[in-house]
């Protein structure tokens, strides 16, 4: 009879254990779970609950999205130069800072559990972080697993890191103490290399808290740092997707016919482009199978983490379209869950750049192809709008504005990156778009949000090159180069004036929306080259 042999496991614990972090545990410490482990040990925790085809479900209520006014930036005198202080980057005193810690990390030596992740933060292993994760709950260690780069398992007995985060989601600070504005922080002490969150369960500030850091070490190291996602091409050819939350950012980078090389941060280095990440953290508010099926039969699989999301029962299936609990519903899952992932998570330089805006005003083309100067300025600008009814007292479109698409995750003034920005596309001869995939014939409430069949036509068109052939016209309000033909795509959605049955009505909400843009690039000063401003609207 044949003896069976239990093959020797690997060690995933680091030799040094955890007292580089100042730690000293009394309780239970599971270094790098993988993800069957992380769910049985949620589940057994009490920590949620598995939906319908086995992914996890968590409520992070009170807190069901970023708490931006509690994110701090300790000011020490090696980052205090170069930090651009104010609302997104506030100062918090060393002092403070390390109050903070000491209970912090007093509160997690006393807790009978504690997960510990080892993962890389970015593809590029050249500028790569290897960052520590200590947490006390077994799903956002899961969270944690899908989001980042994950280390063969021959690594972790070595694993040195350079970047620690340090959770305490139940932990209230007391601002009298520890110089906060409430119990809830994200504190980061470029300094330290250390991270301390807590106060909230929301998973997203996670991996939020690491793209800041990413955007603050890269632009020093001459990478720039981008909130976009990329994909690539059958020929090789690499795209970049900038876009806010709700203009179709993961769901058009998220192509069947294009590799995704990720779906939210990455860097641009004179090696090409390379993502931060080794998951997705997509929005699944009204997510369908008709309109997004990659993205859905991720939210069908054992592994994924629901953020928020309202189960049906007795069946357990989920209700996308419920917003009971908040619209900012989310699902994180491995890269590797979309079938059309390039496993290096690397790319080269991108032969198109795609600014993505939902305009609720219903006047910017649905399609126009910029100058580099005009790059520079709808970067800097960051446009997409609220629509009415999304918020208390809203009642008709709001313009949003935020810097290089991403304002509350930088730490340079926004000038450095869009000056880093310009050198590449001009370096490389990148062509950018504004793609709207708004409201077209009318504002929020009047016209109809731009089909998402036109708008993935014309993307396809722009980075097959079948625009190459197109004529184009220019806006005269806002300088943009509209082209006349898009294949698939009606000629009259091209014109978004034409779309309007009243053309004097749209003349006065695009004259209203110039104005908008050239209010909010006032902010930055004298900073902005006179070539960039000329490139804004006229109108």
């Amino acid at each position: 009879m044949a003896t069976q042999v239990t093959p020797s496991t690997p060690a995933r614990e680091s030799a040094a254990g955890l007292a580089p972090q100042g730690l000293a545990p009394t309780g239970q410490i599971h270094w790098n779970y993988v993800a069957p482990e992380l769910i049985e040990a949620a589940i057994r925790r009490g920590e949620g609950t598995l939906a319908d085809m086995g992914p996890f479900v968590a409520v992070t209520s009170p807190h069901t999205g970023r708490s931006p006014n509690d994110k701090f930036v300790v000011k020490e005198p090696g980052s205090e130069a170069d930090v651009d202080w104010g609302k997104v980057n506030q100062p918090l005193s060393p002092e403070h800072w390390a109050t903070l810690k000491a209970d912090v990390q007093q509160y997690l030596n006393g807790l009978d559990t504690l997960f510990v992740q080892d993962l890389y933060c970015g593809a590029d292993p050249a500028t790569r972080l290897s960052v520590r994760y200590i947490l006390p709950n077994a799903w956002h260690a899961a969270f944690v697993r899908n989001m980042f780069i994950r280390p063969d398992v021959a690594e972790l007995a070595s694993f040195a890191p350079n970047f620690t985060v340090y959770h305490a989601p139940e932990f209230q600070a007391d601002p009298a103490r520890h110089g906060t504005r409430t119990g809830t922080f994200i504190v980061l002490n470029l300094a330290e290399r250390a991270i301390l969150i807590g106060g909230t369960r929301y998973a997203g500030e996670l991996k939020k808290s690491m793209f800041t850091v990413m955007n603050y070490l890269l632009p020093k190291q001459g990478v720039l740092s981008m909130h976009c996602s990329a994909n690539i091409g059958a020929e090789g050819d690499t795209a970049l997707f900038f876009g806010l939350s709700g203009t179709g950012k993961t769901t058009l980078s998220a192509d069947p016919e294009r590799g995704l090389i990720g779906d939210d941060e990455h860097g641009w280095s004179a090696e090409g482009t390379f993502n931060f990440e080794g998951g997705c953290y997509a929005k699944v508010i009204n997510l369908s199978p008709e309109s997004e099926p990659d993205i859905f039969a991720t939210t069908q699989m054992f592994g994924t983490v629901l953020e928020n999301v309202v189960l049906n029962q007795p069946s357990r299936t989920v209700d996308f379209s419920s917003q009971h609990i908040t619209e900012n519903t989310r699902a994180s899952y491995p890269l590797h869950y979309i079938k059309n992932h390039v496993p290096s998570g690397r790319g080269g330089h991108p032969k198109n750049v795609v600014f993505l805006t939902a305009d609720a005003f219903g006047v910017l083309p649905p399609i126009a192809r910029l100058t580099p100067e005009q790059a520079m300025y709808y970067f800097l600008s960051g446009y997409t709008a609220k629509v009415a009814g999304t918020e208390r007292g809203v009642t008709e479109p709001q313009a949003t504005f935020s810097a290089c698409f991403g304002a509350v995750f930088l730490v340079w003034h926004p000038t450095k990156y869009a000056e880093m920005l310009g050198e590449l596309l001009r370096k490389h001869g990148s062509q950018v778009w504004l793609v709207n995939t708004g409201w077209s014939g009318g504002a929020y409430g009047t016209g109809k949000r731009m089909k998402l069949s036109y708008t993935r036509a014309m993307v396809r068109a722009a980075l097959s090159g079948a625009l190459d052939g197109s004529t184009f016209n220019t806006d005269p309000v806002f300088g943009l180069h509209l082209p006349t033909w898009v294949p698939d795509v009606p000629a009259e959605v091209l014109d978004p004036r034409g779309t309007w049955a009243d053309g004097a009505a749209y003349d006065a909400q695009a004259r209203k929306l110039a104005g908008m843009f050239r209010e909010n690039i006032k902010k930055f000063g004298e900073a902005v080259s006179p070539a960039i401003l000329g490139a804004g609207p006229q109108g």
